[in-house]
């Protein structure tokens, strides 16, 4: 019964290195998110409600660039962030090893 409780009270070296394993593959998808959102952030709220007036002062395509931004360029960069996002996901999961292929 002794021999029992102790076998039970050490813990477990591989449990250990799985939980740093999981510890670091989540730290880095907050991170990847977090910056991801930083930049969305920026897009829509930033460059198209409060710089809209230093942008507008630039046009393309015959647009002002921050009715642009507004209407159209944080659709853009929402896109392009997603792609980004699976992209450097798979990245990580293959670095972790729990990609799915």
């Amino acid at each position: 019964m002794q021999e029992m409780q102790e076998e039970t009270s050490q813990p477990d070296p591989d449990a250990a290195a799985i939980e740093a394993t999981h510890r670091a593959y989540w730290r880095a998808n907050l991170r990847l998110m977090g910056w991801l959102l930083a930049v969305w952030f920026i897009v829509s709220y930033g460059f198209g409600i409060l710089l809209v007036e230093p942008l507008n002062e630039i046009r393309v395509g015959g647009f002002k660039l921050g009715f642009w931004f507004a209407q159209q360029g944080s659709i853009y960069v929402f896109v392009v962030l997603i792609f980004l996002y699976a992209w450097k996901m798979n990245r990580i999961d293959r670095k972790f090893d729990v990609d799915e292929s």
